[in-house]
C-alpha cells in the first residue's frame, strides 16, 4: 500500500465548509482516508510519503462539465480538421488532455466529438488525462445547431460530431445505437446556436417531444442523463419541459422557467468564460455572439438567486482553450454574484452531483477517490489566481501525480 500525507495545508474540502488551516490529507493508494485538522490526524504509517505543501491550499479535483476535446480552441481552426486523416485528430487529443488535467481538472464531460474509445484509453492509462464522460454525438434537427452543411455543399456535420434527426422515431433509433455503444450522457440541441451557420439561438431546435423521447430512452438504458444545448427561450422551454438533466448555456431563461428548473431539480451549466470574447468560428458567429454573450452576463445572477443548481462548464475547444476551465470560477463570482467558496463548490461538489459521481468524487472526505489539487495561496481571497496554471502546484488523480509544478517529492 502506498500512503501519501499532505501536511501544512489549508484545506478546502468542496462541501462549502470553512477552510481548515494547518490541515492534513491522508491518501492510501487511490482513496482518501483522512481530511481535516492536523491535531486529529492519524499517526503516520511506516513508509508513508510525507509532503509539506507549505501552507498552500488543498482542494478536490475540479470538473469541467462542458468540453469539446475534438475542437482546437484558439490553437487552430475546425476547418483544418477536414484536411487531415481521422487518425491524426486522435493524436491532437494528447496535448489537450494533458494540459487540461495539469490545470487541475480531473473530470470532464465531453458533450460532442469524443467517443468511448478515447474515454477508455484514458481510463486504462494508455494516455494521461482527466476522467472522461462522453456524449460522442450531438442530436440536432436538419438546419439546426449541429447541421454544418455549408453553401459550397460540403457537409461538415460528421466532422463536428453532429447527428441529424427530424422525428421522434429517428431520435429513438439513433440514441439507442449510441447508448448501446456505451456513451455516458446524451446531448441534444433544443435551440439554435452561435457557432452554427444556418440557424439562430432564438430558433427552436429539437421539439419537446423529441427531447422527451431522448430522455426516456436514456433513462431506460441505465439511467443515463440528457444535456441540452439551449440558448434562446423556445429551446430552453422545450428542454426544461422535455425533462433534461442539465441546460447548457441557458442565457434566455425567464423567472417562470427558472422556477420550473428548480422544481424539477435541473442543473444549469452557464459556460460564462466563453462569453468574454467573440465566437469567431464562423462570420455569422461573430455577429451573433455579441448579442448573446451580453445576455448571458445579464441573466446568470437571476438564475443563481432563483436557486438553480449551477455547475461548471466552459465549452473548452470552441471559444476557450483547453485548460482554461478555472477561469470560469471567477466569472461565477463576477457575473453570478457567487462568493469564491460558492464558485469552488460549483466546480467540485455540484459538478460531481451533475455528473452522477458525487458518491466517490467532488469533495475531500474519507472513503472518496483521491482526486486532489494543491493550489498556491488562498483562492477564496483571489479566485482569479486559479486560472493561472503556474498556481496549480500539484494534481493527483486517483492518488497518482498528473502534474507537479510545485516540485513536491512524491
Amino acid at each position: 500500500m502506498t500512503t501519501i500525507i499532505l501536511q501544512n495545508a489549508r484545506l478546502i474540502d468542496g462541501t462549502g465548509a470553512d477552510p481548515v488551516t494547518d490541515a492534513v490529507l491522508v491518501i492510501e493508494d487511490d482513496k482518501i482516508t483522512y481530511a481535516g485538522a492536523a491535531d486529529g490526524a492519524p499517526k503516520a504509517a511506516d513508509g508513508a510519503v510525507t509532503v509539506d505543501v507549505g501552507g498552500n491550499t488543498v482542494t478536490p479535483g475540479f470538473f469541467d462539465c462542458h468540453v469539446h476535446l475534438s475542437l482546437p480552441g484558439t490553437k487552430g481552426s475546425p476547418i483544418m480538421d477536414a484536411m487531415v486523416p481521422p487518425s491524426y485528430r486522435y493524436f491532437e487529443l494528447l496535448d489537450r488532455l494533458k494540459v487540461t488535467v495539469e490545470a487541475g481538472i480531473t473530470t470532464v464531460r465531453d458533450l460532442m466529438g469524443t467517443d468511448v474509445g478515447v474515454r477508455d484509453a484514458v481510463k486504462h492509462s494508455l494516455m494521461p488525462g482527466p476522467r472522461l464522460l462522453v456524449a460522442d454525438k450531438m442530436f440536432s434537427q436538419t438546419g439546426g445547431h449541429a447541421d454544418f452543411h455549408i453553401p459550397s455543399h460540403i457537409n461538415g456535420t460528421p466532422l463536428v460530431g453532429g447527428l441529424l434527426v427530424d422525428s421522434v422515431d429517428e431520435a429513438r433509433h439513433h440514441v439507442r445505437a449510441l447508448l448501446r455503444d456505451g456513451i455516458d450522457v446524451v446531448k441534444v440541441a433544443s435551440s439554435g446556436g452561435v457557432t452554427s451557420p444556418s440557424d439562430d439561438p432564438d430558433w427552436l431546435g429539437a421539439r419537446t417531444e423529441i427531447v422527451a423521447a431522448l430522455v426516456e430512452e436514456a433513462q431506460n438504458y441505465g439511467g443515463r442523463k440528457v444535456a441540452a444545448h439551449a440558448i434562446g427561450y423556445a429551446g430552453i422551454k422545450a428542454a426544461v419541459q422535455g425533462g433534461v438533466h442539465s441546460i447548457e448555456h441557458g442565457y434566455a431563461l425567464d423567472d417562470d422557467l427558472r422556477q420550473e428548473m428548480v422544481g424539477r431539480g435541473q442543473y444549469l451549466v452557464p459556460t460564462l468564460i466563453e462569453t468574454l470574447k467573440p465566437d469567431t468560428a464562423t462570420p455569422q458567429a461573430v455577429a451573433k455572439s455579441t448579442k448573446w454573450h451580453a445576455l448571458a452576463h445579464e441573466s446568470i445572477q437571476a438564475s443563481a438567486e432563483a436557486g438553480i443548481k449551477i455547475a461548471v462548464g466552459t465549452d473548452a475547444g470552441l471559444v476557450p482553450d483547453h485548460g482554461d476551465t478555472l477561469g470560469e470560477l471567477g466569472c461565477l463570482v463576477k457575473f453570478a454574484g457567487m462568493t469564491p467558496m460558492q464558485a469552488i463548490v460549483a466546480g467540485t461538489k455540484t459538478s460531481a452531483e451533475l455528473c452522477g459521481v458525487d458518491e466517490t468524487l467532488g469533495t475531500l472526505e474519507a472513503g472518496k477517490i483521491a482526486d486532489v489539487v494543491v493550489v498556491k495561496g488562498d483562492p477564496t481571497a483571489d479566485i482569479d489566481s486559479l486560472k493561472d496554471h503556474d498556481n496549480i502546484l500539484l494534481v493527483l488523480k486517483e492518488g497518482k501525480a498528473m502534474g507537479n509544478r510545485g516540485g513536491y517529492a512524491l
